[in-house]
């Protein structure tokens, strides 16, 4: 990948961008297979292995420019990274590859979501997301360690719940 910080090297910005783009997508392609093979390997669903250990992996970048912006008192900034580039993983990272996963005329016209119980952990998320208003309100609008704490327990019950769900409803797991 060229420097593009080097003086002179600007020019290669847009080529630069491009090769880091193509290095990101061959490990995300090589990540999820590894997830896939461990998670069949020790006998944990796909999907909770989507919940815990992808979802960790592809917010770890999240983490870290959110802790950067925060130290530098970008409170605002850092929450609203979080919260931005979740909604363009969902409006984005979600629909485009099923759209050219369809639009490929060798594949069928539809994707098959497998998780048993996606409505649920949808309509608990909302849950969730109303719960995280009402405590950062309650908390007076600042990011405090009880914050934190129980954002924490947020995910942890989330994660139960998934991992319950996933275990009692899809038959070949569980009972």
């Amino acid at each position: 990948i060229p420097d593009v910080r080097r003086p002179g090297n600007g020019k290669w910005c847009y080529l630069a961008f491009i090769i880091s783009i193509a290095w990101i997508g061959g490990f995300s392609y090589f990540m999820v297979d590894w997830v896939s093979v461990v998670g069949n390997t020790i006998g944990v669903p796909s999907v909770v292995m989507g919940y815990t250990v992808l979802a960790a992996g592809t917010s770890v970048p999240d983490l870290l420019s959110s802790v950067i912006v925060a130290r530098m008192g970008e409170g605002d900034m850092a929450v609203s990274s979080s919260i931005g580039s979740n909604i363009f993983d969902i409006l984005v990272g979600l629909p485009l590859p099923w759209l050219v996963f369809t639009l490929w005329p060798t594949t069928p016209n539809v994707v098959t979501i497998q998780a048993k119980g996606i409505w649920s952990s949808i309509f608990i998320l909302v849950g969730m997301l109303v719960a995280i208003i009402v405590i950062i309100h309650c908390q007076g609008w600042k990011m405090t360690r009880t914050l934190g704490g129980l954002m924490f327990v947020l995910y942890f019950l989330f994660l139960v719940q998934a991992i319950l769900t996933e275990y009692f409803l899809n038959p070949c797991f569980g009972n």
